[in-house]
């Protein structure tokens, strides 16, 4: 697992570890970077579920309700089998822009 600070974000990239091995160990460390908006890169993986997505939901809500961002970035899953409370990108690029989408929409009070 790679950890990367641009700015107040934190790029998560997953390597070798699996997905609840990820989660996991990201909800050990989740005290360092409770307020940072947070990208977690699953690029390496071939292919992902729905089961293996839905690991990140409890981390996701509890991020979202402390009014930060959690973007999971990933091309390998079906967009359609993403539960509505998760937010999922094809690039990290995409992301940023999500991100940046949300800190306006909390700026503006909606």
């Amino acid at each position: 697992m790679i950890f990367d600070q641009d700015g107040n974000t934190v790029i998560i990239t997953q390597e070798k570890v699996s997905l609840i091995e990820l989660v996991k160990k990201l909800q050990t460390l989740y005290p360092k970077y409770k307020n940072n908006n947070i990208i977690v890169a699953l690029t390496s993986l071939d292919k992902l579920t729905k089961d293996d997505i839905v690991e990140f939901l409890d981390l996701s809500n509890t991020h979202k309700t402390a009014k930060h961002s959690f973007v999971i970035v990933s091309n390998k899953i079906d967009i359609d089998a993403v539960p509505d409370e998760l937010v999922v990108a094809p690039t990290i690029l995409e992301a940023h822009d999500i991100i940046e989408m949300e800190v306006m929409e909390r700026d503006l009070g909606l």
